[in-house]
């Protein structure tokens, strides 16, 4: 009894004070996400209050955000338009990953830490976060933009590629066979092939079967169909989130539109969970030895990241402005750099704090660079070119689709 009275104390205080950051970040037109990350910080561990009879409930409660943050992004999709995307899209993986894992495995290399770490740090540094950009879109309400698609297609293909990239690092920090790595990397593939197969040949008869004029029996069966195929992916060692995602775009328009308004208020609770849990687990001790490495590390990566939406949106036609705006949006690292992390520090210890420093420094500028690399890009374009014509700037493709528009 006291373990629970104790647990629903903390988290009616941790809900309660998300309320009020959040209160706060809108009045002054800023994304919530720093002020939850910093909240995690001050009642984690080694932090200002520890935080412990709740920890279980905040841990799963983060699992779910992501999970609920994909699924989300994925209704606004349909399966048609996503595979078009990655088709027309690939070379931008490649680039992808090129830019933005070099930094990481170069670090690892030049700190001594060997080739099984370079692997691992190359993950930390290429992935960016799906939930975190999820959120970021929402709140600057970005999901109908033209250059979205884009910023969605990238984040796909890297956690499409974490059902390659996750199986061979486990098999190296394991020393495991190639036999044995080989196997879990088919099934991961196999398992990804399955669901999106099913997505884009049967997404319709999934639609039937979960589709209710009754919006409770409606958000039951949406919410319980998205869990269940998270689940089951992650255990075939495929991102919860890929499945998740799979699951919002084989629902036809009208489920979507439906389970949409239901599950926003589910989302915006849970993902926020997830921005506090991730604090939570980051002792600031670890943070100040490790500082100035991974400050360094965040700025290259930034730059590169940038590069990487710039280009990507450049190949898809869009607009100079909406270059910008994909290349900040993709900045923030966050979910998956810690799992990576989590996995190496077995084999290198040292791996851990810097990790955990370098995704806090760009989790906190990856809103901040959505926000403002379009503008300060635009301003800079100006002052270079003051004499341009304002009547011959190019048309922004970019802007948000409207309906009979």
């Amino acid at each position: 009894m006291h373990n629970t009275t104790a647990m629903l104390i903390e988290l009616g205080a941790i809900i309660l004070a998300l309320g009020l950051l959040g209160r706060l970040a809108g009045r002054v037109g800023f994304s919530p996400i720093p002020l939850y990350l910093l909240a995690g910080l001050a009642f984690g561990h080694g932090g200002i209050l520890p935080l412990q009879a709740s920890e279980e409930f905040v841990a799963t409660g983060a699992e779910i955000g992501v999970i609920l943050l994909l699924l989300m992004l994925g209704l606004e999709y349909s399966a048609s338009s996503l595979v078009t995307t990655l088709k027309t899209q690939y070379p931008s993986g490649a680039v992808d990953f090129v830019l933005n894992a070099a930094p990481g495995a170069v670090a690892a290399l030049l700190l001594g830490w060997g080739p099984v770490a370079a692997v691992a740090l190359a993950g930390v540094t290429w992935i960016s976060s799906s939930g975190v950009i999820a959120k970021v879109l929402g709140d600057l309400g970005r999901t109908g933009n033209r250059e979205t698609p884009v910023v969605l297609c990238v984040l796909v293909m890297e956690d499409l590629a974490m059902a390659v990239y996750l199986p061979i690092l486990t098999a190296l920090l394991a020393g495991v066979s190639l036999a044995g790595g080989s196997v879990t990397l088919l099934i991961s593939l196999g398992t990804v092939g399955a669901v999106l197969y099913i997505a884009l040949r049967h997404g319709r008869i999934v639609s039937r079967a979960v589709s209710s004029d009754n919006p409770e029996m409606l958000l039951l069966a949406v919410l319980g169909l998205t869990l269940l195929v998270a689940g089951v992916a992650q255990h075939l060692q495929v991102s919860a989130a890929v499945g998740a995602f799979l699951v919002g775009i084989a629902l036809s328009e009208e489920v979507a539109e439906g389970a949409h308004g239901l599950l926003s208020p589910l989302r915006d609770l849970f993902a926020a969970v997830f921005f506090v849990f991730f604090g939570l687990h980051t002792d600031p001790a670890d943070i100040p030895p490790v500082l100035l490495p991974a400050l360094a590390l965040a700025v290259v990566t930034m730059l590169t990241k940038i590069a990487t939406g710039w280009w990507a949106a450049r190949r898809a036609g869009i607009a100079p402005k909406g270059r910008w705006r994909t290349g900040g949006t993709l900045v923030a690292r966050g979910e998956f750099s810690i799992v990576i992390a989590g996995l190496a520090v077995g084999t290198e210890p040292r791996i851990g704090p810097l990790a955990t420093a370098y995704v806090l420094i760009l989790v906190v500028l990856g809103p901040l660079t959505a926000r403002w690399t379009e503008p300060l890009a635009s301003r800079l374009t100006r002052r270079r070119s003051p004499d341009k014509p304002r009547n011959t700037a190019p048309v922004d493709q970019s802007e948000p689709v409207h309906a009979g528009g």
